[in-house]
């Protein structure tokens, strides 16, 4: 027998879930200070790069992956135990893809990063390349993907536990549980974020480039807010990121 959850419950179970996600939002401290980006990482010799402006041609991302991919592996295995930290960067080819770049990895656990060739033509100059591929490269060895899966998977048995306790249908359990993994996935995204640029930071600046300029793509892009629940961080905190991080270089 087909039995829906009156709206008045379902309005308490969503607002159950939204004062949950906000608790569990309330215990995440920002970063204030970036962590010292020599901890357990051998010394490297620095060699700046001249930037190269303009549209990043297949040479020049070449180049800029040959010159990074050493520091992040460098990085990965000095930071990590056990991490896979062999790193292949790959390019999406599909034209239709929009601007992105992520972490993702393949069946044998090995790391991959991806740029869309979309992303690739709004990019202005070495710098920035450098910076959003340290910045995926930082997602993995800080272990984001594995903890954002977990809080998803949290927030999903969570959610279909309020659902049946408040005697919701099948599908209605289905829904919040969805609700629930949705809220779960991202609890600590904005922190992951800022995480991930502060590391991406000392990654491009090892590689020889300067970070600040390469943040400056934030700048371009739509600037997400400092929305509940949201995916990122507001751009001029993920660029004050970047700055208080390159002051401890």
């Amino acid at each position: 027998m087909f039995n829906p959850l009156p709206k008045s419950r379902l309005r308490l179970l969503v607002c159950l879930l939204t004062i949950t996600a906000l608790s569990a939002c309330l215990e995440v401290e920002t970063p204030n200070s970036p962590p010292d980006p020599n901890t357990s990482v051998p010394s490297v010799q620095l060699v700046m790069r001249s930037t190269q402006s303009g549209p990043v041609t297949v040479e020049s991302f070449a180049a800029i992956v040959r010159h990074v991919e050493p520091i992040a592996e460098s990085e990965c295995r000095a930071r990590t135990q056990g991490a896979n930290c062999d790193f292949k960067v790959v390019v999406d080819s599909n034209a239709s893809a929009p601007a992105n770049a992520f972490q993702s990895v393949d069946a044998t656990g090995r790391p991959v990063l991806t740029f869309t060739v979309a992303l690739l033509a709004d990019l202005q100059n070495s710098d920035e390349l450098a910076f959003i591929l340290g910045h995926e490269a930082a997602h993995h060895i800080r272990g984001h993907l594995d903890r954002t899966q977990e809080s998803a998977a949290i927030g999903g048995l969570l959610g279909g536990v309020l659902a049946a306790a408040v005697g919701a249908d099948a599908a209605t359990v289905e829904t919040v549980q969805n609700l629930g993994a949705t809220v779960g996935a991202r609890r600590y995204s904005k922190s992951y974020e800022l995480e991930a640029d502060q590391l991406g930071t000392v990654i491009a600046y090892r590689a020889g480039y300067n970070p600040i300029r390469g943040a400056a793509f934030f700048t371009r892009i739509a600037d997400p807010g400092d929305e509940f629940l949201g995916s990122h961080p507001p751009n001029d905190q993920r660029i004050e990121t970047v700055r208080r991080t390159m002051a401890t270089l």
